[in-house]
């Protein structure tokens, strides 16, 4: 039987998603939790995979699990096994063809900025203190991410990927306060494309390149013509979208 688990995380004390060697991963921990409290070895597929230090505030990951086991009990002893900054939201049971990865049709991400020194957002928003951003330029220039489709430029350099294609559905930034949030939605991310973005555009802010610049970049799909990355610890994924069928509870039955 196929579970689907929907959970958040601070990625602060993680080497991001995915198990590497020698180091902490959420992806890590999950397995470890779930073979030790389900008494067989558990291997768990994730919705996509996070960097170093990039939080989650939606994720989803689907296990195989040849027991019957309470859904609810189960999402209480995790709660209490796991560490304290990961947090199970809920587990259901879906479709045994159901892929928590190659299912999602949209994520969507944040990435936020603390326009002062704040204690209270050190690990949760990269830090700007004095710098002014233009964030009328910087959504014109947003905006111009909907014409194009190729967006290696953002990409890191050295990643298996078959293709540099992704539809993005939104992109904008908003002020709340003192932060600032961008926001972005795609069908797909390649590594290390939302922190590109972002630190592109924020020289469109500060005013050292303009538009037309930024369409050259795009176009040129070549990542030294872009901007630094920012750093990850200001960087969300918050939602991850999948076709109704999946994500109700009544979905685990197998159809006709």
């Amino acid at each position: 039987m196929r579970y689907f688990i929907e959970l958040s995380y601070n990625g602060k004390m993680y080497h991001g998603w995915q198990i590497q060697p020698n180091a902490n991963s959420v992806q890590e921990e999950m397995e470890k939790a779930l073979s030790i409290l389900l008494g067989e070895k558990i291997a768990v597929v994730g919705c996509g995979r996070t960097d170093a230090g990039v939080h989650a505030v939606q994720f989803f990951l689907h296990f195989d699990c040849g027991r019957i086991f309470d859904e609810g009990n189960l999402h209480f002893k995790l709660n209490a096994f796991l560490p304290k900054d990961i947090a199970i939201i809920k587990i259901f049971k879906v479709n045994n063809k159901a892929h928590a990865r190659f299912d999602a049709v949209c994520r969507s991400y944040e990435y936020k900025i603390s326009l002062r020194k704040d204690p209270f957002v050190t690990d949760l928003a990269l830090q700007v203190n004095g710098l002014e951003y233009d964030i009328e330029k910087m959504n014109k220039a947003a905006k111009l991410l909907y014409a194009y489709e190729n967006f290696k430029c953002f990409s890191r350099s050295k990643t298996d990927v078959k293709t540099y294609n992704c539809t993005i559905s939104n992109a904008v930034w908003q002020r709340e306060g003192n932060i600032l949030i961008f926001k972005i939605s795609a069908n797909r991310f390649l590594r290390n494309m939302v922190r590109a973005i972002v630190g592109t555009l924020l020289e469109i802010g500060l005013g050292k390149i303009n538009l037309d610049d930024f369409r050259k970049i795009i176009e040129s799909q070549d990542r030294t013509k872009a901007g630094a990355s920012v750093k990850a610890h200001g960087l969300f994924l918050c939602k991850v979208a999948y076709a109704e069928e999946i994500l109700n509870h009544n979905f685990g039955k197998q159809k006709k």
